[in-house]
Formats: structure tokens, sequence, C-alpha cells
């Protein structure tokens, strides 16, 4: 029996609230039976300017490289927002894959993300478009939320999240702390992604039982223009005579007639009536 799948969960959190929200999406994924890795990606900012920001004391988890992602499965972003996009810290990090695009390492791969916003409507849809196009580039199969917890439909307090993931919103201050609608829906997300990742897993398995032998295989794999190449080299070859070459037909006019030559002149003519074609349409 195949092991189960390894989720990377890569995050960057300066306050703590994605990383609140990584802790619940690590636990409905563990839930429906799957391998969770948590890290986060390199730190750009100088201890100086991170005192001055009053950021949140550095989170105790390994951080990641590029090498690595090729030993997940599938792999959930955590990403806090800046200006409607992502923070430069994943940036640089996504920017740092491009050898793992060469060689299509991540492709096939699944992958959601989750957010965090400072106000209701600071980016938590406009920060997924800045990532999907490095999803795009690697081949990666990306998994929205769509509204998949009634909690999405409450109006009544301020929640985060959206179609395309769970989130929070911190308040400009990062003073609020992501509420318990907000983990319930941040739950939904990683139980429903656990089961694309396990469905792709077992058709994965399915489809390796189903491999013909390395013959069949070849054949199946190769181009119509090789298939049919080796078809006509297959077909069994006969000794048909070859046929007779037309004989040119000669004219039987009697040396020395004057019958008039019609045929030239009746080419001529036709020439002449045939309509012109124009194709510069």
């Amino acid at each position: 029996m195949s092991s189960a799948p390894t989720v990377y969960i890569i995050l960057y959190s300066l306050y703590g609230h994605i990383y609140t929200l990584a802790k619940h999406i690590q636990s409905g994924l563990e839930e429906q039976g799957l391998q969770v890795k948590l890290y986060q990606v390199p730190e750009t900012l100088s201890d100086d300017i991170l005192e001055k920001m009053h950021a949140a004391p550095k989170l105790d988890l390994p951080i990641i490289t590029a090498e690595e992602l090729k030993d997940a499965d599938a792999i959930v972003w955590g990403i806090p927002t800046r200006f409607g996009s992502m923070p430069s810290q994943m940036k640089a990090f996504l920017d740092s894959t491009g050898g793992l695009w060469a060689n299509g390492t991540l492709s096939g791969k699944p992958t959601s993300a989750f957010f965090s916003t400072g106000s209701q409507h600071g980016g938590q849809e406009s920060t997924v478009y800045n990532l999907i196009p490095y999803f795009a580039h690697h081949g990666m199969l990306y998994v929205p939320l769509g509204f998949a917890n009634a909690n999405m439909f409450d109006n009544s307090e301020v929640i985060g999240s959206s179609s395309w993931g769970s989130g929070t919103v911190s308040g400009s201050d990062g003073s609020r702390q992501v509420s318990d609608k907000e983990k319930e829906i941040a739950l939904t997300q990683a139980k429903n992604f656990a089961n694309v990742v396990i469905s792709m897993q077992k058709g994965k398995v399915t489809l390796q039982q189903r491999e013909p032998s390395s013959t069949e295989s070849s054949t199946q794999q190769s181009s119509p223009v090789v298939q049919k190449e080796k078809q006509v080299q297959d077909q069994p070859k006969t000794d048909a005579p070859a046929a007779p070459a037309k004989e040119e037909q000669t004219s039987t006019k009697p040396a020395g007639s004057s019958t008039p030559d019609h045929t030239k002149a009746n080419k001529v003519d036709k020439k002449e009536k045939s309509p012109s074609k124009c194709f510069c349409m």
C-alpha cells in the first residue's frame, strides 16, 4: 500500500495571523490522513527593520529552499498581503524557482493558498491573482475553496476568506486575531484540498497498474506519423508487374496534309474566354 501523500505548508507570517491559520490548515489535512510539513520562506528584512515594524518573534520553522519543493506531493501557501499583492519575501522565493520550472519539476502538483489582510477589502482575491501566473508557468493545479463553508455567507461580523481560499482580517495594526469562524473555514479548505490530493494519488496508482508492457507502451506513445511508417514497413511486399508506360499519341495526319490544326486554336480560344481569377479577397 502506498504511503500517505505529503503536503508542504509554506508561509510568511509577520504578525502571526498566517501562522495561526496554517496550524488549522495542518490540522484539517492531518485529519484526512495526510502528512504535513510546515516551512517559512527566507526573510529579506533586517532585524532592525523588523523591530521598527513591531514584528512578532521569529517562527521556529525550517526555512524552505526551492530544491525541496520537488519532494512535496502538494503545496499550500500562506500569504499575507501587501497592497493587494504578495509580500516581497514570498515573491523573492517564487522567483527563485526558475530551475524547477525549466525542468517541469512541479508540473501536476496540486496547490492552494490562504491569506491575511489588514482590511476587509485589502486584497484577499487580488493577491491570488498575482500568484496564479507562477502556478500556471509551473503547471501546478490550483484548488480553490469555493463557498464551501456557511460562515462565508455571514455578514453579521467581519470574516475573512474568499472563493479562492480561507483568510483572516488582521486590522491595520495587526491587533485583530483570527476568529473562530475563520478557523472553521480554514479547516474546510484543508479537508477539501486533502480529498483532491488523495483522489489524485489513487488515480495515479490505478494508471500505473494499468500500464501496458514496454513494447505496447512504446507503440502507443509513438506519434501517428511513426506508427504509420511502421505499418507501411510491416506490410508484405509483392512483385506486381510495373504498369506499362502510356504510349505517346502520334499524329496520323498524312505528310504534307494541309488540314488546319484546330486543337491549338481551340486552346488559345479557351484561354482567352476563361474568366480571370482574383486571389486578393
